[in-house]
């Protein structure tokens, strides 16, 4: 590589969270305009940022040659990451290094790294290894196949997590359903909308202000841009070798926070999507079936003249074999482009199970919209019971539709 002449830091853009349409003109290089810009937020990373840096440049010229640049954007590390990072400018001369004194912030950092990149594709990569960078290559890919968003997804195959504990799992879970329940035309568009793996091209965010909250900065893009086509690569999120994790509580709190802004401040969330009314109608009818199978059991279980069994235990037999024919024929007919893709049992076992919490949810709203509706809105119990029918089955099948079963819009 060549020798590079200027090791001096970056200038932290200032103002609003906005991406210019154009690069910035006052880079002192001899090229303006480049393919793709990749940003490196770094805390804390002084024992990772090395080979990060080593590792990123090897792939990515192997896929564009030199038609690229590294940002490291660093929120003024006690271990001075930047330092380490700003010392290797030398040997890579697509490097760039960026202090940020004056504020702290993952996504902050991302769009500040954003503002003063030259490249027509923007990216972002968590500085820690976590996110495998040989996954570059494919997303880079994706992109110059047309896609104006490429997404590394752990949900899809090919992803994963390496060792999350069942807590952290359903924590994560948990946050992507209240998301689809906020804000379905984004979060319904990808599979990981938790993701930080990703890249866009500068023309679906440029001009528009950013207002991030926390990590998850792929919510944004997608609510507040004009992105069109989307392709997904499926990575393995693994445990970092080297530093502490950053994950903590408040994260959580912050992304409650963000779908709260977005929903609020947002006229049209992401793009909007036909609703499958044909795949609803099929999930109507299983449900149909599933009365029939639920009345049938209970009668077998309870009935004085079969087995007499208590009307409780009865009802909950009944209630969970009906659950299971539900899923079986929803497996095999309503979503079943879907499941023939992810046929082990192993698979199956946990569309089941997550099944099975969707129906459990379903049924407590159930109870509590026939409730409302009877004693606020039509005092008819039998008005109100199809009323709490009709907006739970629309509960089940949503979510199910992008949990359970996973259908999304990407390429």
């Amino acid at each position: 590589m060549r020798n590079n002449q200027n090791n001096t830091l970056l200038t932290v853009p200032s103002g609003n969270l906005q991406i210019p349409e154009f690069p910035p003109q006052n880079v002192t290089t001899d090229k303006t305009n480049i393919y793709f810009s990749l940003i490196i937020p770094t805390y804390k990373e002084r024992d990772n940022i090395a080979k990060v840096i080593k590792i990123l440049c090897e792939l990515i010229e192997e896929f564009i040659s030199e038609d690229y640049e590294l940002i490291v954007v660093d929120d003024d590390s006690p271990d001075r990451t930047w330092e380490v990072a700003q010392s290797m400018m030398a040997e890579y001369p697509n490097l760039r290094v960026m202090r940020r004194q004056q504020e702290r912030g993952l996504s902050s950092a991302v769009i500040r790294g954003w503002q003063a990149a030259r490249g027509s594709v923007l990216g972002v990569i968590d500085g820690d290894l976590q996110h495998p960078p040989e996954v570059l290559a494919q997303l880079l890919r994706g992109i110059a196949q047309g896609a104006d968003l490429a997404v590394a997804s752990r949900h899809i195959e090919g992803g994963g997590v390496s060792s999350w504990s069942a807590v952290r799992r359903f924590l994560s879970r948990g946050a992507q359903v209240l998301g689809l329940i906020f804000l379905p035309g984004v979060l319904g568009r990808v599979s990981d909308p938790m993701s930080g793996y990703f890249m866009v091209r500068r023309s679906c965010i440029a001009g528009v202000t950013l207002n991030p909250v926390g990590y998850k900065i792929l919510l944004e893009v997608i609510g507040r841009g004009n992105v069109g086509e989307i392709a997904e690569v499926g990575y393995v999120f693994c445990e970092r070798q080297e530093g502490e994790s950053k994950v903590t509580w408040k994260q959580y709190i912050e992304y409650l926070h963000h779908l709260l802004r977005l929903r609020l401040t947002t006229k049209q969330v992401g793009q909007k999507s036909s609703f499958p009314i044909g795949r609803f109608l099929r999930f109507g009818l299983v449900g149909l079936s599933g009365v029939f199978v639920d009345m049938a059991i209970l009668y077998l279980l309870s009935d004085p003249t079969t087995l007499a069994l208590p009307l409780t235990r009865s009802k909950i037999i009944a209630g969970e074999i009906a659950v299971f024919n539900n899923f079986l024929w929803n497996d095999a007919w309503t979503f079943a482009d879907v499941s023939q893709r992810q046929q082990e049992w192993h698979h199956r076992l946990k569309r089941f199970l997550k099944f099975n919490l969707v129906c459990l949810a379903g049924l407590g709203i159930n109870v509590l919209v026939l409730n409302l509706v009877f004693n606020f809105v039509i005092p008819n119990r039998y008005i109100a019971n199809l009323v709490a029918i009709a907006v739970a089955t629309v509960w089940n099948f949503w979510v199910n539709l992008k949990l359970s079963w996973r259908v999304t819009d990407v390429k």
